[in-house]
């Protein structure tokens, strides 16, 4: 195609793509195909998309955004010093905040801490905030039980250096909720935020507020599969033994880009320990 320029035929055509749920890598190559010049096709993209962000994130009804925990990273260091122990930084992203952290738990903190689970394990419940209260969700098909904060030492450690990693006040942390995955059980894409339209919200936000960060602490290794995914963003990270992966979310809106799930374990089994920060005080 000859003098290419972006048309408003041309805008509203990639805002109905995206509206769609086609990803941006995928409109550029339909427009690549049609001839674009791949220049103008990026060009285009990258004004038309900005601007879809900013009207959204301005739209009606848009909560102002949270502070939320963040790392003092010193400079490009690949380690921190969390509390009583040294913490790789092994993948830090921007938007969406994701930061993966390697050697967070010892090998024998791992085991302790699946030991003292695994006595009080029941099938996995999720917040329903249409009533404020748990039930089971198909979308969750794990098994898993909560620690109270400080329950054991060994929960007492991970949460001081979490603290210490993100600099957020301790009691600012729900309880560790430890989940078993066995083979073939998933966690569906959702988001971690309390959703402000529904009507169960208020009485949840009454222990600590928002939710404005979520890490995921791996307790083993499975054999295959139980990846921790980021399908807006086309992110996933395997799960490793003491590894774990930080995100926050300012807002509870899907413009965080903190879409999220659990893949199916396919072989082995996975667990994990996830400690969600709120705003103010938990209790």
């Amino acid at each position: 195609m000859s003098n290419q320029q972006i048309t408003p035929a041309l805008r509203d055509w990639i805002v109905e793509q995206a509206r769609a749920g086609h990803r941006p890598e995928a409109v550029l190559e339909a427009m690549k195909s049609s001839g674009w010049r791949e220049d103008i096709a990026l060009e285009a993209l990258e004004t038309v998309l900005s601007g879809m962000v900013e009207e959204h994130a301005q739209g009606p009804g848009l909560s102002p955004p949270n502070r939320v925990p963040e790392l003092l990273l010193a400079g490009s260091s690949p380690r921190v010093w969390a509390h009583d122990r040294e913490v790789s930084i092994l993948m830090s992203m921007r938007e969406p905040r994701v930061v993966v952290f390697g050697n967070l738990l010892a090998d024998e903190e791992c085991d302790e801490m699946v030991e003292l689970a695994d006595q009080r394990l029941a099938r996995s419940h999720t917040v329903d905030t249409s009533t404020g209260d748990s039930e089971v969700n198909a979308a969750r098909t794990s098994d898993g039980m909560f620690f109270s904060r400080g329950e054991h030492l060994v929960c007492e450690r991970l949460e001081a250096r979490l603290a210490a990693l993100v600099q957020w006040p301790l009691e600012n942390g729900e309880g560790l909720q430890v989940l078993r995955y066995r083979p073939g059980a998933e966690y569906k894409p959702h988001y971690d935020y309390f959703d402000p339209v529904q009507p169960g919200t208020p009485s949840i936000l009454k222990r600590g507020g928002q939710r404005v960060a979520t890490i995921v602490t791996y307790l083993n290794t499975p054999t295959r599969g139980g990846a921790t995914t980021f399908p807006d963003v086309g992110l996933e990270i395997a799960p490793l033994k003491g590894h774990a992966v930080f995100f926050s979310y300012d807002r509870p809106h899907p413009t965080t880009r903190t879409l999220h799930g659990g893949a199916p374990v396919l072989e082995g089994e996975k667990w994990v320990a996830t400690k969600w920060l709120r705003v103010g005080r938990f209790d």
